[in-house]
C-alpha cells in the first residue's frame, strides 16, 4: 500500500467513524503489546484514524479534503480565504471576539509553513491547523520524520537525530533556490527545527517553537523536560517507560508512556475524539535523537529569527520551564496560549492559527541581530 491518502466520501467517512471506542483501543493494544502488525495493517490503521479526525471535523463545521504525498507529508489544497490575524499586545488576557484585520497574503516573505511534529505524535496531529492555514491562504505541509506516522521505519533503529530528521532536511534540499518557509516544531520537534536551522538555515525564513525544545549549542533536547522526569542519568536508570528495542543487556531504544500518563502529561484539555485518535496513531519514542547534544552556530542557526509560542496549562513542560527556555535562549518574539495543554493544536486550535498567522506577517527587520530578541508578547484566548 503506497503513502497516497485518498479523499473519502462522506459516507465512507463515517463509517471509518464508526469503528468501536473497544476496537480502536483493542488496535492500538495489539499494536504495543500484542502481535506485532503489518506494514500495511498499521498503515490502514492510521487511515481509519484520521478518517476518523477529518469527519469530525466536518461535523463540526470544517470543510476539509486531504492527502498524504509521496513524500509522507500530510496537506490540503482548497481556494485561499479570508480568515487571519491582528496584534493581540494590547487586549486584556481574555480576548474579544473582534473581527481580525485581512491578511494581505502579497505582503508575507513566504506562504509555506512547515509543521514538524514531537515525539510519538506524526502529521496527522496537524489536522486542524492545516485547515485553519489553508482557510486563510496559506500553503501548510506536515512531514512525518522518520519513524513516525506511517513512515514504517522501527524505532529503535533511529540512532541519530540526523536520522531521525532525514525527512525535514530533505525537504528543504528540494525546495528551488529563491524558496524559503516557516517551520513550527511542536515538543521534541524543536530539536529537529533546531538542526535544520543549523543545516539549512537558507532555506528557512523563520522558525516556531511551539512549547518546544529550544536548546542552546551543546544541550539535549531531553535536558529541557530534565526537572519535569528527573536528570538523564536517573532516567535511563530507573525510568519504568523505557524500550529495549535490542535486548535487556542493551542500552534503551526508546520511550512508550502508558495511556493515563499520557493522557496526564500531553491532553489534560484536549478533548476526547483527539485523545482517541491520538491513541491509534502515537508511536514509540525514538531515545537517541533527544538525548544527543546539538551544536549550534551563530553563524547558521543564529541567523534565522525565532519565535516561542507558551502554553499556560501544559503538564508535559511546565510553563516555569518554558519561561526558563525563553530565559536562556531569548526568541525574537514570545506568544502565550491560555488554557493550552502540550498540544494546542487539539486543545486551542483557533488560538494557535492567531499566532501562526500573526508570525507569518511579521516582516524582516532591516538589520537582524543574532540572539537578541524583542520579547514581545501576546497572550491569546483564554477560553
Amino acid at each position: 500500500m503506497g503513502n497516497a491518502f485518498a479523499c473519502m466520501p462522506r459516507k465512507e467517512h463515517r463509517g471509518a467513524a464508526a469503528v468501536s471506542r473497544s476496537k480502536r483501543m483493542g488496535s492500538a493494544r495489539s499494536a504495543r503489546g500484542g502481535p506485532k502488525l503489518t506494514p500495511a495493517e498499521e498503515e490502514l490503521l492510521h487511515r481509519q484514524a484520521l478518517a476518523m479526525a477529518i469527519h469530525q471535523h466536518l461535523d463540526a463545521g470544517g470543510s476539509m479534503s486531504r492527502r498524504i504525498d509521496a513524500g509522507a507529508s500530510l496537506s490540503r489544497r482548497m481556494a485561499p480565504g479570508s480568515t487571519s490575524s491582528r496584534r493581540r499586545g494590547d487586549l486584556p488576557d481574555s480576548v474579544t471576539n473582534a473581527k481580525p484585520a485581512q491578511i494581505v497574503l502579497e505582503n508575507l516573505e513566504t506562504k509555506k509553513i512547515v509543521l514538524v511534529h514531537g515525539e510519538g505524535f506524526g502529521a496527522w496531529c496537524w489536522y486542524k491547523t492545516i485547515s485553519h492555514l489553508e482557510e486563510a491562504g496559506l500553503e501548510p505541509v506536515a512531514l512525518d520524520l522518520t519513524g513516525s506516522g506511517i513512515d514504517h521505519t522501527d524505532t529503535n533503529s533511529i540512532a541519530t537525530l540526523a536520522d531521525y530528521s532525514k525527512p525535514l532536511i530533505a525537504y528543504l534540499d528540494k525546495l528551488p533556490e529563491d524558496e524559503k518557509v516557516i517551520l513550527v516544531g511542536h515538543s521534541c520537534g524543536g530539536a529537529s527545527v533546531s538542526y535544520a536551522l543549523e543545516h539549512c538555515p537558507k532555506k528557512i525564513s523563520k522558525a516556531v517553537f511551539l512549547t518546544a525544545t529550544m536548546v542552546k549549542d551543546g544541550q539535549r533536547p531531553f535536558d529541557v523536560f530534565s526537572e519535569e522526569l528527573r536528570s538523564a542519568d536517573v532516567f535511563l536508570q530507573e525510568s519504568q517507560f523505557l524500550v529495549y528495542g535490542n535486548g535487556k543487556d542493551k542500552p534503551p531504544t526508546g520511550l512508550m508512556f502508558d495511556k493515563q500518563q499520557i493522557k496526564g502529561l500531553y491532553f489534560n484539555q484536549t478533548p476526547s475524539k483527539d485523545m482517541a485518535l491520538a491513541a491509534v496513531s502515537m508511536r514509540p519514542i525514538p531515545l537517541a535523537p533527544i538525548m544527543e547534544k546539538l551544536s549550534l552556530t551563530p553563524e547558521n542557526y543564529g541567523t534565522v529569527r525565532r519565535y516561542f509560542i507558551q502554553t499556560l496549562d501544559d503538564h508535559m513542560l511546565s510553563p516555569d520551564a518554558q519561561e526558563k527556555l525563553v530565559r536562556e535562549n531569548p526568541p525574537d518574539g514570545i506568544f502565550k496560549i491560555k488554557g493550552g495543554d502540550h498540544c494546542p493544536f487539539f486543545s486551542k486550535p483557533q488560538s494557535l492559527n492567531k499566532i501562526l498567522l500573526e508570525i507569518a506577517q511579521i516582516q524582516a527587520p532591516s538589520t537582524l541581530l543574532p540572539g537578541k530578541a524583542s520579547a514581545e508578547e501576546t497572550a491569546v484566548e483564554k477560553s
